[in-house]
């Protein structure tokens, strides 16, 4: 079977977000960095192709200009077990200019879209219960970052 494997477009600053994202996302590493050649007007020394893994996962990326800049129509998911993880990968990643979106997204400070989404959420959205599914899915929409406790309590009738 052939691989499929997301490809990250960056402005100019691929090196600094792999770095940023393989710090702060455990069992990942990079890989490779190759960088254009200085005799590359506008791009000698930024990166021609670089090879990541997030969580086991992996990613390429490249610096190739403005062009195309990130959109919310792709994002990274982030499954957590706890709010202590929700809290930690929510504050990396909107510190330095990241923005804080609905529901539990986020933009990062390269304009990546990134889910940052606590696994009780999704129990308690799957929940058989219709109605306490519901008053979850509704506690969600009224929140940036997702407060577990918060969700359970709306979810449980208070």
């Amino acid at each position: 079977m052939s691989d499929v494997t997301p490809f990250l477009w960056f402005d100019d600053d691929a090196e600094e977000a792999i770095a940023f994202y393989t710090e702060l996302i455990p069992d990942s590493e990079i890989v490779s960095v190759g960088k254009y050649p200085d005799e590359v007007p506008g791009m000698g020394g930024k990166v021609m192709h670089a090879q990541f893994r997030l969580a086991g996962r992996d990613y390429f990326a490249m610096d190739a200009g403005p062009q195309f800049p990130f959109t919310e129509a792709i994002s990274l998911y982030v499954s957590c077990k706890n709010q202590d993880e929700v809290d930690r990968y929510w504050s990396a990643l909107t510190a330095d200019g990241g923005q804080e979106q609905p529901c539990g997204w986020l933009k990062d400070r390269w304009g990546l879209s990134w889910q940052i989404v606590p696994d009780r959420l999704i129990e308690l959205i799957r929940d058989p219960d219709p109605d306490r599914s519901h008053r979850a899915v509704e506690a969600m929409l009224t929140m940036t970052k997702i407060d577990i406790a918060a969700v359970e309590r709306a979810a449980d009738g208070g």
